[in-house]
């Protein structure tokens, strides 16, 4: 087991105490609940990550690794609440340089956990290459795209597209309407009781092994192996 109800615990106490003085003084449950935990799980989930594809990175580093700092960066936002309330653990791919890279994410936190696969507000160039491949690509994409007529996956962003094709695509593209879309990313809506089960390596993994067609194809349209 990575997680247990006590991270659950810390996190909704965080929530109603975003603060440095009430964070400062509960270092040790951070460390032993939320921090330590999530580097064993990404060291857990290493070796069937690399199964899945070679080119994906499972860093156990505390600083610059696949967990993703709490502290937030309040320089732009009116939001100056010093932490963040989740967990966010990253697993991208290993020429990607941000979180908007292609590559697995999982989100823990108390009004929401999920699996995402895919690319994220992908950068100008990265959008338009998977764009061009939509198009280019229509049968492959389409029989992709039937990962979110599952059960278990979500097309997410379809809310988010362009009110107009982007410049380049046609409007008689029979693919339009995804070419429009801004982010390339399928999720997974998991219960807490899925994080804090004693399997939720192995959930994790299955749900990777799902989705490994979908980064495959975002990967090669940006010119990645996988």
């Amino acid at each position: 087991m990575a997680f247990s109800e006590q991270l659950i615990d810390f996190l909704i106490d965080l929530s109603a105490n975003n603060n440095r003085d009430w964070f400062n003084a509960r270092k040790a449950a951070y460390e032993s609940v939320l921090r330590e935990p999530a580097l064993e799980y990404i060291r857990q989930v290493s070796g069937p990550l690399a199964e899945i594809s070679p080119h994906l990175r499972a860093s156990d580093r505390k600083q610059g690794g696949s967990l993703m700092r709490i502290y937030r960066d309040v320089r732009f936002s009116r939001d100056k609440s010093p932490y963040k309330t989740n967990v966010g653990i990253q697993f991208r791919h290993e020429s990607g340089k941000d979180v908007h890279a292609p590559g697995y994410y999982v989100h823990i936190a108390i009004d929401e956990c999920f699996i995402g696969a895919g690319s994220w507000m992908p950068d100008r160039d990265a959008l338009l290459a998977y764009r061009r491949a939509v198009s280019e690509r229509p049968n492959e994409w389409l029989a992709l795209k039937r990962i979110a007529d599952s059960d278990h996956w979500l097309l997410d962003g379809r809310h988010d597209s362009l009110k107009r094709p982007p410049r380049g695509f046609s409007a008689d593209d029979p693919m339009i309407e995804d070419i429009k879309r801004k982010h390339f990313i399928v999720t997974h809506r998991m219960d807490v009781e899925d994080v804090t089960a004693p399997d939720f390596v192995e959930y994790t993994i299955e749900r990777f092994r799902e989705s490994r067609d979908w980064m495959a194809f975002l990967s090669k349209a940006i010119g990645l192996p996988f």
